[in-house]
């Protein structure tokens, strides 16, 4: 999409009390330096005149800046431990499904636990031997089981899985929870295991498949598309972390991944989940811009 330039300001010039206020607002916008300037873009002029008012009045010390007192402010040297039980506090539905990853890795072992394991799994399974033998998804569905259509995105195995997708579901997750609220992380997080799950089920039929990713793919892509639409600050993931994932899941569909010894890719959850998150990002940030209009 193409910036509008909204203003610019000197490099000494404070910005973040303003840049707040934006986002307060709703104001798509991001702040890049050029020629010892910083520079304000936003989406479109009319959001630029918009900006330049609210810069005069800033300047003359006439905006009122009511949520000031709530804007997050860094840590001083010694209390990191502080600013991370912050961030837990303002981001209560992240924490939430990271702390369930976390008990049930506790409570699977890490997936070394079948015996755990079998209860989080799409479909309930039995080892006699050298074979497992999976038992068809209408047969726990017809006892109840209807959560083994989430459960998956909780199984983890091994450590590396487990801290790779905790990472960066608590990076990508509490940005849509801070712009979208708790509610809209969640339904997006439960829509999205259930969408990823059943597209893996479909693709390898009853298999041992697990982990947060299929759900990661789908939030990546939300605030992706979501930003390109309709930017916002809270948004702006770089481009490498974008070209990162994407690259990643062209590795793994190439089957490259899986040949270096990384075990079985769910690759149809991975897709799945991205076309999900990109579409849902769209959508809201379509919403998002009409009510602006």
């Amino acid at each position: 999409m193409t910036w509008t330039s909204a203003l610019r300001a000197p490099l000494e010039t404070d910005l973040s009390v303003f840049v707040h206020e934006l986002m307060q607002l709703r104001i798509g916008h991001r702040v890049t330096e050029d020629s010892g300037e910083q520079v304000l873009w936003v989406a479109n002029e009319l959001d630029a005149d918009q900006v330049r008012q609210l810069y005069r009045l800033f300047e003359q010390g006439q905006l009122q800046l009511s949520q000031r007192s709530d804007m997050p402010r860094p840590s001083a040297r010694g209390q990191s431990g502080a600013g991370f039980v912050d961030q837990l506090r303002h981001s209560p539905m992240t924490a939430a499904v990271l702390i369930a990853c976390l008990l049930v890795a506790l409570i699977t072992q890490l997936g070394g636990d079948l015996d755990t394991v079998r209860w989080f799994t799409f479909n309930d399974f039995k080892i006699e031997g050298d074979y497992v033998y999976f038992a068809p998804l209408e047969y726990a569905l017809e006892r109840g089981q209807w959560w083994r259509l989430w459960s998956p995105m909780l199984l983890h195995f091994g450590f590396l899985h487990l801290a790779m997708n905790m990472l960066w579901y608590w990076e990508i997750g509490r940005r849509i929870e801070a712009h979208q609220g708790a509610v809209f992380l969640l339904l997006l997080t439960l829509v999205s295991a259930v969408v990823s799950n059943v597209s893996q089920f479909a693709f390898s039929d009853a298999a041992l498949f697990g982990g947060l990713s299929g759900v990661l793919y789908a939030v990546l892509g939300h605030c992706w598309i979501y930003q390109r639409i309709y930017p916002q600050a809270h948004y702006a993931l770089p481009n490498g972390v974008v070209a990162m994932m994407l690259i990643w899941l062209l590795l793994c569909l190439s089957g490259v991944v899986t040949a270096l010894g990384f075990g079985q890719i769910a690759n149809a959850a991975h897709v799945s989940g991205l076309l999900l998150g990109c579409v849902s990002g769209a959508v809201f940030a379509v919403l998002a811009r009409r009510r602006i209009v």
